[in-house]
């Protein structure tokens, strides 16, 4: 099966998803789902936040077991993904989820198009602070000596 969506005019998502048998030794034929993504996700730079394209690839393969309990019970023990066989499988879902955690945690431009201010306030507003009387200043006055 080979889709193409849209993030709009300018972003699109190849994707592909192929099944297929694997022979396993002195047993039955596994079932695996081989997914392809190629997608390019219009994000924020979180450096300069002006929009950035982010290139996702996804290339994922999946092992499918009976049911969620035996996915459970092997999960520890193999290194391959697995999916539980199931007539409400959502093939849209998984290519969704998949490209959800293919996202960077901290999307930016190699160099950013913009100039990047790195302070976070300036030499006026640290002198404006300074320029101001303490707030309790004028309970100083009021404090008087106690000792007599």
């Amino acid at each position: 099966m080979q889709e193409t969506g849209g993030l709009g005019s300018d972003h699109l998502v190849n994707w592909t998803a192929a099944g297929e048998l694997r022979p396993v030794p002195g047993g039955t034929d596994d079932a695996w789902l081989c997914l392809n993504i190629d997608a390019t996700v219009p994000l924020t730079c979180q450096r300069c936040l002006e929009p950035v394209d982010v290139a996702l690839t996804v290339d994922r393969a999946f092992r499918f077991v009976a049911d969620e309990e035996t996915a459970a019970a092997q999960d520890d023990d193999c290194e391959e993904d697995l999916l539980a066989l199931s007539r409400d499988f959502d093939l849209a879902a998984l290519v969704e989820d998949e490209m959800l955690m293919a996202l960077p945690l901290v999307p930016m431009h190699d160099t950013c198009p913009v100039h990047v201010k790195l302070a976070v306030a300036d030499e006026a507003f640290g002198a404006e602070a300074m320029a101001k009387p303490h707030p309790f200043a004028v309970l100083a006055p009021l404090k008087g000596d106690k000792s007599s």
